[in-house]
C-alpha cells in the first residue's frame, strides 16, 4: 500500500483536530503541534512569515473599537450580493476573515463558528465569513462545517486591502504551501498569492466596531466566548 501524501496526512489531521473535545484555541494548537512534528521546516517557515508580518505592523491600522467599519457589498456562496448595511440593519454582525476552505485553521475555526451561530442569532446578531476565494470554494467551506451563515467572496482581497489586512505570502512560504497541496491561485482566481490576516470584528447596528481580534499569527483566532460576550454587549 502506498504511503499517504502530505496533503492526505494534513487532511486527516485537520479533521481529527476539528473534532477534538477542546476549546477552539486547543484545537488550533493541536494542529500546529502536529504540523511541527510532521515537518519542522514548514513550521519554521511559518514562524519567519509571522515575524515578518508583526515587524511590519500588519493589521494594526484596521478599524479599531469605536471606529466605523467600512461598507462592503460582496457576493455570497450563491452569488447574491450582501452588504454590511443590510446585515447591521437587523442588529450587530460578526465579520470574520478567513484564508479559505483549504486552510486547516480556518476550517477548524469555521466549525467553531458554526457551533455558536445559533447563540449569536439568539442574541439578535448575525455572523458572516469573508474569504478571497471564488463562490464554489466558499460553498465547499460551508458544506465542510455544516454552516448556515453566508461566506462572501472578497475577490483580489479588495476589502481586506481597504482594511489593511491583506499581505503577500512570500516566496518561501508559497513554495512550501504548494508542497503541502495548498496551491491557492485556482481558489482565488488570481496568481498574486495574497491572503488576508484572519481577523474578527463585532460591528454594532450603528456601524461602529465594538470588538476586534487581529493577529498576524493565523493559528490564533478570537475565542468564541469572547465573540458571544461582544455580541451581547453590542446589543446593550
Amino acid at each position: 500500500m502506498a504511503e499517504p501524501s502530505i496533503a492526505e496526512i494534513l487532511e486527516e489531521t485537520t479533521e481529527r483536530c476539528r473534532n477534538l473535545d477542546a476549546p477552539l484555541a486547543g484545537r488550533l494548537q493541536a494542529f500546529a503541534d502536529e504540523v511541527r512534528a510532521l515537518n519542522a521546516e514548514f513550521a519554521d517557515t511559518v514562524e519567519r512569515m509571522i515575524d515578518r508580518l508583526k515587524a511590519s505592523g500588519a493589521g494594526e491600522k484596521a478599524p479599531a473599537p469605536g471606529e466605523p467599519m467600512p461598507e462592503f457589498m460582496l457576493p455570497d456562496q450563491s452569488g447574491r450580493l450582501v452588504s454590511l448595511a443590510e446585515l447591521i440593519a437587523n442588529g450587530p454582525v460578526v465579520v470574520a476573515f478567513h484564508r479559505g476552505h483549504w486552510c486547516p485553521y480556518c476550517r477548524i475555526t469555521a466549525d467553531a463558528l458554526t457551533r455558536i451561530h445559533g447563540a449569536v442569532q439568539e442574541r439578535g446578531a448575525e455572523l458572516v465569513v469573508i474569504t478571497p476565494e471564488i463562490e464554489r470554494f466558499n460553498e465547499e467551506l460551508r458544506s465542510a462545517v455544516g454552516a448556515r451563515y453566508p461566506v462572501l467572496s472578497d475577490m483580489d482581497n479588495g476589502y481586506a486591502l481597504m482594511l489593511n489586512l491583506a499581505f503577500y505570502v512570500g516566496d518561501e512560504k508559497k513554495k512550501l504551501m504548494k508542497f503541502a497541496g495548498w496551491n491557492i491561485p485556482p481558489y482565488n482566481a488570481n496568481d498574486n498569492w495574497t491572503l488576508p490576516i484572519p481577523a474578527t470584528f463585532v460591528v454594532g447596528s450603528d456601524g461602529l466596531v465594538k470588538a476586534r481580534h487581529i493577529d498576524p499569527d493565523y493559528r490564533k483566532r478570537m475565542d468564541v466566548e469572547a465573540i458571544l460576550e461582544a455580541v451581547a454587549a453590542a446589543r446593550d
